[in-house]
């Protein structure tokens, strides 16, 4: 029987981040592969104890990281080397130790786009939105960029500032347009939205247990979805949001967080293994443990 001791470790970093499920789908798919690896939590108070960290998980050979919020950008001046999508966006969720040299990914980027890669012909040189001033924002406008080729990605924030700080040092704000929220009121921000081919929410507007009792991004009751649209949340508790649900009544196609959290869990599982997440097995147990009927990309 294989000891922990001679476990492959691997593990989150992130702050107050017990809730994660991150374990959950990592364990499920290396028990399924029946590999000698085991996956766990490291909650780092504050972000000057990060470098402290990646330096001790040089010297105890800790095989690799996801990294969550708010540590994505802070993990990137103690790392050796960046890939290419995390160097596009200057943001980490995966690292990897090879021998004590730490390579920083993104694995956002595409497990972002991998649940819309069926409507790609829908969406090029088409107009879409995304909702919020974070990484999780700026991942999905890369992902646009990158793997989906829309004419603009209208991005919706409630402070135009905060637009600002989070393009800053971005190079391709030329697809970017920046757009109030407060502007959803007006007729001009109105047919705006109806006019985008995808929505996003990429804030935690809608999530299970928020004080905030705002609970969908767009206001509810507003005839500003269609068939023909793709809505996305990226908020995976719950599984259907107000926001979603609402998509789906106005006969647009939706699609869940949980898809992301899977495909960028599956493409990390990749980078540290080589070896193809059992993507069916996790989505299984994991529905199972949330206690309800696996969700579905509804066209």
């Amino acid at each position: 029987m294989t000891t922990l001791q001679t476990r492959k470790v691997f593990g989150l970093i992130g702050r107050n981040v017990d809730y994660s499920w991150s374990p959950l789908i990592h364990n499920t798919a290396f028990e399924a592969l029946g590999m000698p690896c085991v996956y766990t939590i490291f909650d780092i108070a504050t972000p000057e104890l990060v470098g402290d960290a990646l330096r001790g998980a040089r010297a105890l050979g800790i095989q690799g990281f996801s990294v969550t919020i708010p540590y994505k950008k802070v993990v990137v001046p103690f790392l050796d080397e960046l890939s290419p999508e995390a160097q596009s966006i200057g943001a980490v969720n995966t690292i990897v130790n090879e021998n004590g040299r730490l390579t920083g990914h993104n694995t956002d980027i595409a497990g972002f786009a991998a649940p819309l890669l069926p409507w790609a012909d829908r969406i090029r040189g088409k107009r879409v939105c995304i909702f919020g001033n974070g990484g999780a924002a700026l991942a999905a406008i890369e992902a646009f960029r990158t793997l989906l080729r829309p004419s603009s990605v209208l991005l919706f924030v409630r402070d135009l500032h905060k637009a600002d700080e989070l393009l800053e040092g971005y190079g391709h704000r030329e697809l970017v347009v920046p757009c109030r929220t407060g502007d959803l009121d007006l007729p001009l921000g109105s047919q705006q939205l109806q006019e985008c081919s995808v929505i996003v929410n990429a804030t935690p507007i809608g999530t299970s247990g928020r004080t905030d009792p705002i609970r969908s991004i767009v206001p509810t009751g507003r005839e500003l979805f269609h068939p023909g649209q793709v809505v996305y949340d990226m908020v995976y508790n719950p599984l259907e949001t107000t926001l979603l649900a609402d998509a789906r009544a106005a006969g647009a196609a939706t699609v869940p967080g949980i898809e992301m959290l899977i495909a960028q869990a599956a493409r990390a599982f990749f980078i540290w293994t080589g070896r193809e997440m059992p993507v069916e097995a996790v989505r299984s147990v994991l529905m199972r443990e949330i206690g309800q009927p696996a969700p579905s990309v509804r066209g």
